[in-house]
């Protein structure tokens, strides 16, 4: 969205909170009514005084007009993900871009057969996983589990742990750390 529209959109929710027409708009400000309706549709842009004035007839300033509340972002769309590979082909997806803000991070593992991914240290959190495809080893301290599609697992990451594959395909890990750690 341009932010003509972004400011377009602006003004008609404010209009409407206020219960004006386009035309009682225009009339306070000393504006026509199709100049608010082009600038409502982001078809044009007011100069600043004029701003100013639409502003002020809707009950506001411009200071708290363009202030933006940062909206929690919901949906994640694939084009946001961050994808890094290794020298054997083993990848991580960062399926949330902004996860270190927030208090688990989900990535996704792709595990080639014989590999592995580096040993974590310990650390504050926990970590869980859900094999979604393949079978891998799961090393926690001095213990190994075997983990196949459909199951999880979730453990305090105050040991040592890694994941190795256990299997001669692909394996797939949807991983989750608390807190971010990756």
């Amino acid at each position: 969205m341009s932010i003509e529209e972004q400011i377009g959109a602006k003004i008609r929710n404010l209009r409407n909170q206020n219960g004006l027409t386009q035309e009682e708009l225009a009339d306070r400000t000393e504006l026509t009514k199709g100049f608010i309706s082009q600038m409502e549709r982001g078809l044009t842009a007011p100069s600043v005084s004029t701003l100013l004035d639409i502003v002020e007839c809707l009950g506001t300033n411009l200071s708290d007009f363009f202030h933006e509340e940062n909206e929690l972002q919901i949906v994640y769309p694939k084009e946001d993900y961050f994808e890094k590979e290794d020298e054997h082909k083993n990848s991580i997806t960062w399926l949330i871009a902004t996860a270190q803000s927030r208090s688990m991070e989900p990535i996704l593992v792709q595990l080639q057969p014989g590999q592995s991914m580096p040993e974590d240290k310990p650390h504050e959190g926990e970590e869980f996983g859900y094999v979604l495809d393949g079978e891998i080893r799961l090393h926690y301290g001095e213990d190994v589990y075997t983990v196949r599609k459909g199951d999880s697992f979730i453990f305090p990451a105050n040991r040592k742990h890694k994941i190795s594959s256990a299997c001669k395909k692909v394996s797939s890990i949807l991983w989750i750390s608390s807190p971010p750690s990756f």
